[in-house]
């Protein structure tokens, strides 16, 4: 590995582990374009490399979700119980996505997906619609489905599941700086069960390149989840010292722009 390539890991890992605090993104909606575009540009094919960026940016999360929830716990912030209601469905939905669904979809409608669905998500959080005053978190049969329904586009796009948990909370009248924090903790079920539903799918490939595994490019999975475990903490004081529109403004900024590139991508590959 490069000098160049190992500083361009490191200065990504650092970003992601900001974000990961600041917005319960878990640093995938980050990770996945910039590593599609790394690993494009060292001879891997296309939809290979979205795989990939995906496979690893979710592996990273296991390091990153478990430095930034301890942060936002500090704080009291997380709400421990909407954690223990979906997390059940997140780990069935990403054990489907990463040894089922993931190995089936072309890269690029993988990439369209990613792109779809960040860009959902940004338009919602950035309509800053009031939800009805009398809904709330649905019951265990709900948070169960709902936790499915997160973990499997999480799978699908190598997100910690803040760009479907977050906008899902912050709907049912959970406050934005609970739904981040909250997001948070349920990165790392997320984490866990795709990355083990990869390893699944991806045995016995050829790897891309020297030290991949399967889609798991293992250099890029060590150095960005060192560095992304030091800025973690930072993300989380202060998403806690800025207002709700300001983080919300800043959520929907981040999808839109990397979903542009993710649905270039796509479309190019078509």
């Amino acid at each position: 590995m490069t000098a160049g390539l190992t500083a361009e890991l490191l200065a990504l890992g650092l970003a992601a582990g900001f974000l990961a605090g600041l917005l319960g993104i878990g640093g995938g909606m980050l990770l996945v374009p910039f590593l599609t575009f790394i690993l494009s540009q060292r001879g891997v094919e296309p939809g290979m490399a979205v795989k990939m960026a995906i496979a690893t940016s979710m592996a990273t999360i296991m390091f990153t979700s478990l430095s930034s929830v301890r942060a936002h716990h500090k704080r009291g912030a997380v709400r421990w119980d909407l954690v223990k209601g979906l997390a059940p469905g997140i780990l069935a939905g990403g054990l489907l996505a990463g040894a089922g669904l993931f190995a089936l979809l072309k890269g690029a409608w993988l990439a369209l997906v990613f792109g779809a669905f960040v860009s959902f998500s940004g338009w919602q959080m950035l309509r800053n619609k009031r939800p009805a005053p009398s809904r709330q978190m649905p019951g265990a049969t709900g948070q169960f489905c709902a936790g499915s329904g997160i973990g499997l586009l999480s799978g699908l796009v190598g997100a910690g599941g803040g760009f479907v948990s977050v906008p899902f909370m912050v709907w049912c009248n959970v406050p934005v700086h609970l739904a981040v924090a909250t997001s948070a903790a349920l990165g790392f079920p997320i984490a866990v069960a795709n990355t083990l539903g990869y390893v699944v799918g991806g045995w016995g490939m050829e790897p891309a390149l020297p030290g991949a595994v399967g889609y798991l490019y293992l250099p890029a999975l060590a150095l960005i989840a060192a560095a992304s475990v030091t800025m973690a903490p930072l993300g989380a004081r202060t998403a806690h010292a800025m207002d709700v529109s300001q983080l919300k403004k800043a959520f929907a900024t981040l999808l839109f722009a990397l979903a542009a590139y993710m649905l270039w991508k796509g479309f190019s590959e078509l």
